[in-house]
């Protein structure tokens, strides 16, 4: 049921391509912008495992290298006025093109480099991590995290084209995998029950067809949702599943030895606030065990004493969709079936304690 490649399928206002070992759609697309010079983004990991595999494809335009260190730690104002201070040594101007080549921080942090020096030029994400091919592909949201609130500076704006070339998730090692997975359980929980039965195991890395099925469907299904409401004013928000409790614990977890990856923290917010669906939406007893079968085996969980209460709830009450004293959520009434706008009163947080401390195994 997956298709090979959806670009033809999808309504995204800029081009999202499956890229071929020759990157011929990259060539094209450069060649018919006219720019002045071209700059490729990268960190210490991109520039290792997948610069080698672009570099080739990219030789004829005289590309000028940007490297920033890799990690959410460095998504911030500090890295973004070290780049645009590189851009302005190296002369760059509003016809040259940067092009992103990383993951989820590295684009997202890349893309409003490019949306706001000089007001603007032209930006190309090459997503290289499954998280980012699968999420970060579709939407055009980039930002930076601010004073420990994640994606707390930011806007909405469109690259020129997303590139995704399967491959490059061969070069991550395997909880990187399992991150860019759990955006892909969530868009089968949120909008696909059909999905579902075939995703209760990832398939072998060995398996780029198969990979290359799985990824394209999950971009459509993103995409069809961004395609209505590309501000976030409403069906949007059901992108957020797993998201509300999963950035307030990934943030909890950045000062620890060992920080939640992004998927990480969603997948254990997929399990908190399915455990919630379940007491609000009536989610079915049994679809919440399958949900659990399927994601607690495959992420680390996280521990519970370095998640006190009175630091969870007030970065829980910043999140950007609440209103008034209510937290806002997006939950399951069933496996495929979200719902957005789902309000929890502040006085019930001790029901959402009880989901942390299921998600967390507590």
């Amino acid at each position: 049921m997956f298709p090979n490649d959806p670009s033809n399928s999808l309504h995204s206002p800029y081009p999202i391509r499956f890229a071929q070992a020759d990157f011929q759609a990259l060539k094209e697309q450069i060649e018919g912008g006219n720019y002045g010079q071209l700059f490729v983004l990268l960190d210490e990991n991109t520039a290792r495992d997948c610069w080698p595999i672009l570099a080739p494809a990219l030789a004829p335009y005289s590309p000028q290298l940007l490297q920033i260190p890799a990690g959410e730690d460095h998504k911030n104002l500090q890295t973004c006025q070290s780049v645009w201070t590189k851009l302005l040594q190296k002369g760059a101007q509003r016809n040259s093109l940067l092009i992103n080549l990383g993951g989820g921080v590295l684009g997202d942090m890349g893309g409003f480099v490019a949306a706001t020096f000089k007001r603007g030029f032209d930006f190309i994400q090459i997503p290289t991590s499954l998280l980012a091919q699968v999420d970060a592909s579709v939407g055009g949201k980039l930002g930076i995290d601010f004073q420990g609130l994640k994606n707390g500076i930011g806007l909405f704006q469109f690259p020129k084209m997303v590139l995704i070339y399967p491959p490059f998730i061969q070069t991550l090692p395997p909880e990187e995998v399992r991150s860019g997975w759990a955006e892909i359980l969530k868009h089968s929980l949120i909008a696909d029950a059909q999905s579902w039965p075939q995703l209760q195991a990832m398939p072998p890395l060995q398996d780029m067809d198969r990979w290359q099925q799985i990824i394209a469907h999950s971009i459509q299904i993103k995409d069809h949702i961004v395609d209505q409401d590309p501000q976030e004013k409403g069906l949007r928000k059901l992108l957020n599943f797993g998201h509300s409790i999963g950035h307030a614990l990934e943030s909890l977890s950045w000062n620890s030895p060992q920080p939640l990856l992004h998927g990480e923290a969603v997948a254990l917010g997929l399990l908190a606030e399915a455990y919630l669906s379940a007491h609000y939406l009536q989610l079915p007893q049994k679809e919440l065990d399958q949900i659990e079968a399927a994601i607690r085996p495959l992420y680390p969980s996280f521990p519970l004493a370095q998640i006190p209460p009175n630091s969870f709830f007030p970065l829980l009450r910043q999140d950007k969709k609440n209103e008034g004293k209510t937290h806002s959520f997006t939950l399951i009434s069933a496996i495929g079936q979200g719902q957005f706008n789902q309000s929890i009163p502040y006085t019930e947080e001790d029901r959402i304690w009880e989901a942390v401390v299921f998600a967390l195994g507590g």
